[in-house]
This record gives C-alpha cells, sequence and structure tokens, in this order.
C-alpha cells in the first residue's frame, strides 16, 4: 500500500484497516459493494458490527488510490468545533462517524447540510455512519433531513454465531496463520460477534508468535489472555 494520503487532527490515530480482512457473510455483501462504488452512502447497524472499521478500511482504500481521505469519527471531533468541515470538499472522500452525536444541535446540523451541498458540486464522496437508522435519528433541520433521505443507506448486520468460525479461519488464512480446529473454538469463548475485535485478537496473536518464535496453539493464545 501506497503512503496513507489522508489529512491528520487531534483525533487522527495511525491504523491499517483494510477491506479484504474483513469477513462479509452472505446478508452482508451488498454492503461491500456500497462501499466500493462511488456514490454517497450512509451505513448503520448496531454496535460491534464492525461499522468503524470499514469506514477506515474505505479511507485506506482510498489512499491507496492516490486519492485524500479524511476519517471523522464524531465522538471526538465534535468537541473542536463544527468549522473543522469546512473545505473538506477538496478532499475525495469523507467518512463521519456516529452522525447521531450531533443531532439537535443547529451549529452541527447546519455545517453538515452545507458539507454535502459542498460535497455535491464537487468530487468528494460522504459515507455517513450510525449506531441508528437515518429515520430514527432526531435531526430537526428539515434541509438536512431531506438531503440525508436522498443518500443511499444500509445496514450493516452483526455477524452470526454459527459464521464466527468461518469468520476467525477468513481472518487468519489472510495472515497465512494456520489455526487449527481447537485453537478456533477456543478463541470464540473469548470473542464477541465483532469483526474488529477478531481482526485485533488475530493481529495480536500473530505479533505474539513471531515475538515468542512459536506457532499459534492453545497455550499461547491463553499467555495473551492472561490466563
Amino acid at each position: 500500500m501506497n503512503d496513507p494520503k489522508q489529512l491528520t487532527f487531534p483525533w487522527s490515530k495511525i491504523n491499517k484497516s483494510l477491506l479484504e480482512e474483513f469477513y462479509f457473510e452472505e446478508s452482508n455483501l451488498a454492503v461491500k459493494d456500497a462501499l466500493l462504488r462511488d456514490d454517497d452512502l450512509f451505513l448503520y447497524g448496531i454496535s460491534q458490527t464492525g461499522k468503524t472499521f470499514l469506514l477506515q478500511s474505505v479511507c485506506n482504500y482510498y489512499s491507496s488510490k492516490d486519492k485524500l481521505s479524511l476519517y471523522v469519527p464524531l465522538k471526538e471531533a465534535q468537541n473542536y468545533g463544527s468549522k473543522i468541515l469546512d473545505s473538506l470538499d477538496q478532499l475525495n472522500l469523507i467518512c463521519i462517524d456516529d452522525i447521531e452525536l450531533v443531532a439537535r444541535n443547529k451549529e452541527w446540523e447546519i455545517a453538515l447540510f452545507n458539507l454535502i451541498n459542498s460535497c455535491l458540486d464537487s468530487d468528494c464522496r460522504i459515507i455517513f455512519c450510525s449506531s441508528l437508522n437515518p429515520s430514527s435519528i432526531e435531526f430537526e433541520l428539515l434541509d438536512l433531513i431531506s438531503r440525508i433521505k436522498k443518500i443511499d443507506h444500509i445496514e450493516l448486520m452483526s455477524l452470526k454465531s454459527r459464521n464466527l468460525p468461518k469468520a476467525i479461519k477468513f481472518i487468519a488464512d489472510i495472515r497465512s496463520i494456520n489455526l487449527g480446529e481447537n485453537e478456533i473454538k477456543y478463541l470464540i469463548t473469548y470473542s464477541k460477534r465483532s469483526m474488529s475485535e477478531l481482526i485485533s485478537i488475530i493481529n495480536k496473536l500473530d505479533d505474539l508468535s513471531m515475538q515468542l518464535k512459536r506457532r499459534i496453539t492453545i497455550p499461547l493464545i491463553k499467555k495473551l489472555f492472561g490466563n
């Protein structure tokens, strides 16, 4: 991958999230297709489904294509004021996470409305993300509501329990990690149905395995979890 071509802000953290690392079960294949298109998008789904991971992955994907992108987590970014959204239409992609956090905030709602309008006149794509269906977010600015209604929205479904073994094997195989059936079963007992958490755990296992020069076994997994 090329060096990231993302703007940095006080909340920015270096991440290496990649779309190809995410296990898309059948119910979420449409999400993958939507993320790879150039259209604006509203992605929503309950907590721990991997939405943030996907937003960061799309930013990294754009960076690999020498395009400018910015991930904006409103949980942190809202503390810096709505003016941070000014002139962002000069980018190729803006991913705004937790948009529901600024509902009923007049200043932020106006800023979001203006951003959408300015991006319509430029080559900038916006992906909004929320734990709520867009129709359930209590925005007050009617013009903003109207704009968001016109954006395609899609739900990211949570990972089904029966697919946890497949997801773990998928993530491990990408890293050329050989996980046996027993190791996968053991990992499941310590894992939530969260793709981002599964990826993080396997990354840590891989690092620990290389550090200790040991293959990944149940004793090594126990060591990672402090058991």
